[in-house]
């Protein structure tokens, strides 16, 4: 599988990413939201599987504002009160509207590779709710946003995704795990009305059983049999949106 290394001038610096896949070839392009502990070859797998399926996948660096930093153990790592610490003050100064800028330059980069336009996003924990907002500030752009275990989705914060639903014009999948406090019960039923009122067609699935992060594979709480169901929603969810019509 073709993996290249790149650099993506944006407003605030230099975010080191990877495009996977054929993306010269005028494959679909789609945007990989990273988890907490940033692009490490559990992401890449992932983006390769995406890759080989047909996409061409960016997985950008949303933490490249500290510099250097990690490796992290997902497994691990916020059980360390240093590492915890650290990570937690990436998450609070990477903001939705930081990264919401830094996608129109993760759009250019795959357009420049070549990546056919009519875009997809997926993310996964705090990734997943900026593919809803990518999807929400890009509605001409992106097609097609997928969250997975996505925390804070409908919260009390001005930037959560479902107060920007009005602007999405992208199908949405969002997979949530069967008990996960950053996305509460009442936090799912918000989101459904948000996007329902905005008129969005979208699918919200519950995975009974599923704790937060179970689609990583080197999540300390990883479920095959879970993460296969994901990636069975996920590639038909892109096939019915970014492939269609398309020859594929």
């Amino acid at each position: 599988m073709t993996r290249i290394s790149i650099e993506i001038q944006t407003a605030d610096g230099v975010s080191k990413a990877t495009i996977h896949g054929d993306a010269a070839g005028g494959a679909p392009g789609v945007i990989l939201y990273m988890d907490a502990f940033g692009p490490r070859p559990a992401l890449w797998a992932m983006a390769d599987r995406l890759a080989v399926n047909g996409y061409a996948v960016l997985v950008p660096d949303l933490f490249y504002r500290f510099g250097p930093y990690g490796p992290f153990d997902a497994k691990t790592a916020f059980s360390d009160e240093r590492k915890r610490a650290e990570l937690m003050g990436m998450i609070g100064g990477t903001t939705q509207e930081m990264t919401r800028r830094d996608t129109a330059f993760f759009l250019a980069a795959l357009e420049d590779a070549g990546a056919r336009a009519g875009f997809g996003a997926v993310g996964y924990c705090m990734g997943g709710g900026r593919a809803l907002n990518a999807a929400a500030a890009y509605p001409d752009r992106i097609v097609a946003a997928a969250s997975m275990h996505g925390g804070h989705l409908a919260g009390e914060a001005h930037d959560s995704p479902h107060r920007h639903a009005a602007t999405i014009r992208a199908r949405v999948y969002v997979g949530s795990a069967g008990v996960d406090q950053s996305f509460p019960p009442e936090q799912s039923a918000r989101l459904a009305e948000a996007l329902r009122a905005a008129e969005v067609d979208h699918i919200l699935e519950n995975y009974i059983g599923m704790r937060h992060g179970w689609c990583v594979p080197d999540h300390g709480v990883f479920d095959p049999v879970g993460a296969e169901r994901h990636w069975k929603r996920l590639l038909t969810f892109f096939g019915e949106t970014l492939r269609a019509g398309a020859g594929a």
